[in-house]
Order: structure tokens, then C-alpha cells, then sequence
């Protein structure tokens, strides 16, 4: 980072001597730990075409999530168009390793969430992002219709465009609308983070779990859980203090595996190949 550019920053946060330090994690956007002689910021910096839409979107996320009063959401402080591309300055959270209890209240605050009410459709407002990847999010009052719809058709599609899935291995709109509809039941609308993985939430040093990077929407509750199995699961802590508040209904185990699918196209579209074989696995087992 240049030194114009951290003067840019200092003038923005109306701050003096503001040290800069690179830090790791970050796959699509650079972040850095901004740190002046009281405070502390978190900053992204993404220089792509999208990289404004992709910050406003991500405030709305967390702004969104923070007024349900359930969850901690990091504060967002600025978010800017630059010369080339966009910043994002929010609260700095100093990030603990969890221990159970940890774990437990982060399930209790994001069962909180999925129970928030709501007279919303299944979607959001307006397109955000999965990724870096742009996420449909076109209202629909019939939940399975709106993940076909939304979901799976537009990453299906991409996946053919890149050469990632042959036609022969898409199902047709028919086939993922009739099995979905058979395996997802009439639900309530819940407010989703959206891309509920490890490197996605976080606890402070009094243990107050929050939430970032989000993708939000409106959507089955389940989706989040799915997506939270996909690469190893969480502690089982997690799980049993999630469960006192939605126990499994029949087809679970199903819909897991077709809420997967979405993240799972979205990583083949992002990265390749080597996720190729789970989705075809996937395809194969309910839609061909």
C-alpha cells in the first residue's frame, strides 16, 4: 500500500500516523489491520470491476444481520469507491480460538437469527454476491422453485459456459424443479448468512461470536447448516446447542446434499476441477 493511498485513508478516518499491516486469509479481496495510537480498523481492498457493488453488498449483509439484535456483525465505518476498484474499513474484532462454550452460544445466537420474524419472500432486495460471483436473489414465495430458480440453474449454466459440465451432465429445469419440489417442504422464510463456513464467523476475546462475510437472503434455514458440514462440520458442541432449537424433519439428509450443491458449483465455477466429481455425484444421485 502506497504511502498517497494511506494518507487517502488517515483523511477518510480523520486520523494521524496510521501503520498499515498486511494480513492473511483473504482470497478476493487484499485486508489489512489498520492501527492508530487509540483504535484499530479492518480494511479490504478490492480492485475489481465489481468491487464496489461487491462492498455495498457486504455492508448491507452485515447491517442486515446487526438489526435482527441476534448476532454481532462487525461495524462498518467506511465504504468507498477508489481510482481503481473499492475499500471497506469496519471495527477491528481481535480474533480468539473457541472452545465449546464458544461454540454453543454462537449456535444459540444463529438459530436466533433463522427464527428472526419476517414477512419477507424467499430472496433479498437485489443481487449480491456468493464469492466473488454475482447471486440472484429474485423474490419467489415457493422455496424450492426460488433454489432452482436463483441457485442451481445459474451455476449450472455457468459451469457448461466454462467447460466445467458437459451437457450431458446438466439435468433439465423440469428435473431439478420436480425433485426439489419433492424433497423441500413448506417453510418459513429465515434470514440466511449465506456462506456459513469456517473462515466465516469469528469470536472476540470475551467470547462474543460474529459474523462475517455474509451472503445474505432469505431461505430455508437448513442452508446454513449444509453449508456449514461441507468441509469437515463444526463442533458437535455446535450442533447439539443448534438442534434444541430445530429438530431434523424427514428428507434432511437429502436436502443437505442438494444445499451443498450450490456451494459446491459455485467452488467448481471459482477454482475447477477438483470439485467436479461432487457435483456430478450429486447430479447423478437426484436429477439423472
Amino acid at each position: 500500500m502506497d504511502k498517497a493511498f494511506i494518507e487517502h485513508i488517515e483523511y477518510l478516518l480523520c486520523v494521524k500516523h496510521c501503520k498499515i499491516q498486511t494480513l492473511s486469509g483473504g482470497s478476493i479481496s487484499e485486508a489489512y489491520l489498520l492501527e492508530t495510537e487509540t483504535e484499530q480498523f479492518f480494511c479490504k481492498i478490492n480492485q475489481g470491476a465489481n468491487a464496489l457493488k461487491l462492498f455495498q453488498a457486504e455492508k448491507e449483509g452485515l447491517d442486515a444481520i446487526s438489526q435482527t439484535k441476534t448476532i454481532a456483525t462487525p461495524i462498518v465505518i467506511l465504504c468507498e469507491a477508489m481510482e481503481n476498484g473499492a475499500l471497506l474499513v469496519m471495527e477491528y474484532i481481535e480474533p480468539k480460538r473457541s472452545d465449546f462454550k464458544n461454540m454453543e452460544l454462537f449456535a444459540h445466537q444463529l438459530a436466533a437469527l433463522h427464527q428472526a420474524p419476517t414477512d419477507a419472500a424467499f430472496g433479498w432486495e437485489g443481487p449480491n454476491f456468493i464469492g466473488s460471483i454475482p447471486q440472484g436473489n429474485a423474490k419467489n414465495t415457493n422455496w424450492s422453485v426460488f433454489y432452482v430458480i436463483e441457485r442451481l440453474l445459474p451455476q449450472l449454466k455457468m459451469a457448461v459456459a466454462k467447460k466445467r459440465l458437459s451437457i450431458k451432465e446438466l439435468p433439465s429445469q423440469v428435473q431439478l424443479l420436480k425433485r426439489c419440489d419433492s424433497l423441500m417442504p413448506e417453510v418459513a422464510p429465515a434470514l440466511l448468512h449465506g456462506d456459513l463456513w469456517s473462515g466465516n464467523f469469528l469470536f472476540a476475546p470475551n467470547g462474543t461470536p460474529y459474523l462475517i462475510d455474509p451472503a445474505v437472503y432469505y431461505g430455508h434455514h437448513e442452508v446454513d447448516l449444509a453449508m456449514t458440514r461441507l468441509f469437515g462440520g463444526f463442533d458437535p458442541s455446535f450442533y447439539n446447542a443448534y438442534n434444541e432449537h430445530f429438530s431434523e424433519t424427514d428428507g434432511t439428509a437429502d436436502r443437505q446434499e442438494l444445499y451443498q450443491l450450490y456451494y459446491l458449483l459455485v467452488h467448481l465455477n471459482l477454482f475447477g476441477g477438483s470439485y467436479h466429481g461432487a457435483v456430478v455425484s450429486i447430479l447423478k444421485k437426484y436429477f439423472l
